[in-house]
């Protein structure tokens, strides 16, 4: 990319959206195309190609829709496979009939089948049944990933897709009804120090094991593929590593600073057991992640309380 290249950020006012325009900006990219969802109804394919058309971007970041956690995906299905349906289809579409250079697709670990191998490589993909809890959001997720490889069989474009682990970092959700597990942890020992709880009570059995990374890492994972990758194939992007809910939990604990016992409530569902990515073909292009969880907790628990 030039630093003069028109670049569209899509869902740039989220969590990835926000770091990767800091990123952009950092590097000195100065003509960074974004709208909000008041100003832009992805959902809408006129109003899309009346953006396309207007603005020309050359390159384009995917990263808007509709996440949530276990509870929001299991009781909202149809929202998340309709929002995310729309708004891949209309972006990548325009994008091939605007002349868009390059386009990077934002997916989801959860793409991989409930049971897959672990860690998780590339080639699990469709390789058996999806978590029943999020199978929505992940089929329009695979679906994403299916156009951009059609699209590039097809009429030769440059869309890249990438998979990304668990997220966490600054303008993270943390209403406790949709937000990812690591959110939800960081507001209730917040709220239980201050209220002098005695006990955080935490979904499921907390044996799971999860991967996180810092959303920093993540934005500058997609500006270095954007500008290194041209295959058609998914990437993961993780940091390699995991631990167990009932862990992670302990170290939100211990930097949050509550002195109470954890409680697991195990009518909750745990969701898929293990989700590990393997990041071999990532290390091998050139990247790898720089900030550790323990960094990344308490920057994220900073951000939380301003």
């Amino acid at each position: 990319m030039d630093k003069n290249s028109i670049i569209y950020v899509a869902g740039h006012t989220g969590m990835l959206g926000t770091a990767l325009v800091k990123r952009l900006k950092e590097k000195g990219f100065n003509d960074i195309r974004a709208k909000t969802h008041d100003e832009l109804d992805l959902t809408d394919s006129r109003e899309v190609d009346k953006f396309f058309e207007y603005n020309k971007p050359e390159y384009v970041f995917l990263a808007a829709a509709k996440v949530g956690g276990i509870y929001a995906n299991d009781t909202e299905p149809a929202d998340f496979i309709y929002q995310n349906l729309m708004i891949q289809t209309n972006v990548i579409d325009a994008a091939y009939r605007f002349g868009v250079k390059k386009l990077l697709f934002l997916g989801s670990s959860c793409i991989y089948p409930k049971l897959a191998r672990q860690p998780i490589k590339e080639s699990e993909l469709l390789s058996g049944y999806l978590e029943p809890t999020n199978d929505a959001y992940a089929i329009a997720k695979i679906a994403g990933i299916k156009m951009c490889q059609s699209y590039n069989k097809q009429y030769g474009t440059k869309f890249i897709s990438l998979m990304p682990t668990n997220l966490y970092g600054p303008n993270d959700n943390y209403d406790l009804g949709t937000s990812h597990v690591l959110p939800a942890l960081i507001r209730k020992f917040h709220e239980a120090k201050k209220n002098n709880s005695e006990y955080v009570e935490i979904w499921g059995t907390g044996s799971p094991k999860r991967e996180f990374l810092y959303v920093d890492d993540l934005a500058a994972a997609c500006l270095f593929l954007m500008e290194n990758y041209d295959g058609s194939e998914i990437v993961n992007v993780g940091v390699g590593q995991d631990l167990t809910i009932k862990e992670l939990a302990l170290h939100i604990k211990k930097i949050v600073g509550f002195d109470g016992e954890l409680k697991f409530d195990r009518s909750k569902p745990d969701g898929t057991p293990r989700k590990l990515l393997d990041v071999t073909k990532l290390k091998k292009l050139g990247w790898e992640a720089k900030i550790d969880l323990d960094t990344g907790l308490k920057l994220a628990y900073k951000a939380f309380l301003a």
